[in-house]
């Protein structure tokens, strides 16, 4: 580890916080089941499926520091997966050949959304080239061409799992989510999309991305997929988008806060402060003045420990945290940054663990980790809808 952050270094007598609430997830119950993880990140998906029974046969990241805290977290799990060559670096290299790709049933993936270039255009919406989604089409393309070729139905994706930022759904006046979900459906899927706010899983974070699932409508006979909408306060799934604020389990963000003894020491350990310079806080309280002038509402936004939830820590987060600062006027000191671990629980990733086979670690610097949180899934989520595609498509 460059950095090996470790929470239970500081709290020896404390109890880990806990985020989300619920029954743990017993792997035991689950069938297993292969699945492949692009725009892998740190690997909140790769997370998820672990703890209901998934192996990861293949894995796609292309940031180098991504790649190293990846590889530390889930070599104990899929050695192979390292050893093999199967942790590919560029998805859109070339080189690549789809068809040696391991078989799966579920394709996890948090991908990028970039607008499609002017040739796409040009050739209308039913062209997705040019678009990072487009290698995700061509990888399935692939094994379903196999597995008619093989004669082998196992070779077909049953199941793919896409996350995305909130605004896909109507980009481009909702054409370029359209074009995705035709893609899909003639490649023989089913779709289902929805758009999830973290805020409702136990994370004091509002965050909203969207999720698609599609199942392979030959092999899964189902007509339709219940997203859960939130947890309860006893961890069970909230069904109905009508209750899920009024019913979904309560957070604050001292939940995710390390005490003053442990920031403390944690600043001590690496010989830096979190608590943000004179000349930044002056900055960030005369943008926000200014912004307010004009009648927006940018600048900066600060949280107290019983405030529910924080904004969306975003991967710019590393530049001036911004987005969420930790209100210290009882200290009577300046706002603070999250620190690297906050962001880790900000995100629902077991940084707390005890059991050092399940536990997160934090291998690169400051500024990495903030980039690779601020770009990650929130894992309560995703293990949440894992769950749920296991129940209802899978089992």
């Amino acid at each position: 580890m460059l950095k090996g952050y470790s929470v239970v270094e500081q709290t020896q007598n404390k109890s880990p916080k806990k985020v989300v609430k619920g029954e743990k997830v017993n792997s035991n119950k689950y069938k297993e089941f292969n699945f492949i993880d692009l725009f892998a990140g740190i690997g909140g998906f790769h997370i998820a499926m672990h703890h209901i029974g998934g192996k990861c046969v293949f894995a796609s990241e292309i940031d180098k520091f991504a790649r190293i805290t990846y590889e530390h977290n889930y070599k104990k799990w899929s050695p192979e997966l390292f050893e093999n060559g199967n942790f590919n670096q560029d998805i859109t290299d070339p080189a690549l050949d789809y068809n040696k790709i391991p078989a799966f049933d579920l394709l996890c993936a948090g991908f990028p959304c970039q607008p499609f270039s002017h040739a796409g255009l040009k050739k209308g919406f039913g062209d997705t080239r040019g678009t990072l989604f487009f290698n995700i089409e061509e990888i399935v393309r692939t094994k379903i061409e196999a597995a008619t070729k093989e004669n082998n139905n196992h070779l077909i994706p049953k199941v793919l799992f896409l996350e995305n930022v909130k605004g896909l759904r109507n980009h481009d006046k909702g054409r370029t989510f359209e074009t995705i979900k035709s893609r899909l459906e003639e490649l023989g899927y089913e779709v289902r999309a929805e758009v999830l706010n973290s805020k409702n899983f136990g994370i004091p974070q509002n965050r909203e991305r969207i999720f698609i699932v599609a199942w392979y409508k030959d092999l899964i006979k189902v007509n339709d997929f219940k997203f859960p909408y939130g947890l309860d306060q006893e961890g069970n799934a909230i069904y109905d988008r009508a209750i899920r604020d009024t019913e979904s389990v309560n957070t604050t963000v001292g939940q995710i806060l390390l005490d003053e003894k442990e920031l403390e020491a944690f600043e001590a350990k690496n010989s830096r402060t979190y608590t943000i310079s004179e000349k930044l806080w002056d900055g960030h309280q005369r943008r926000k003045k200014e912004h307010g002038e004009k009648g927006n509402g940018f600048g900066y936004s600060l949280f107290q420990d019983d405030s529910q939830y924080t904004s969306t820590i975003s991967a710019r987060y590393y530049k001036d945290g911004s987005e969420i600062l930790i209100d210290q006027s009882l200290l009577e000191k300046r706002p603070r940054k999250l620190h690297p671990v906050e962001a880790a629980r900000l995100q629902g990733y077991p940084i707390d663990e005890k059991n050092a086979n399940e536990k997160f670690e934090i291998p690169v610097s400051d500024a990495q980790a903030y980039k690779q949180f601020g770009n990650s899934v929130s894992v309560p989520v995703i293990k949440t809808l894992a769950k749920e595609i296991i129940n209802q498509l899978l089992k």
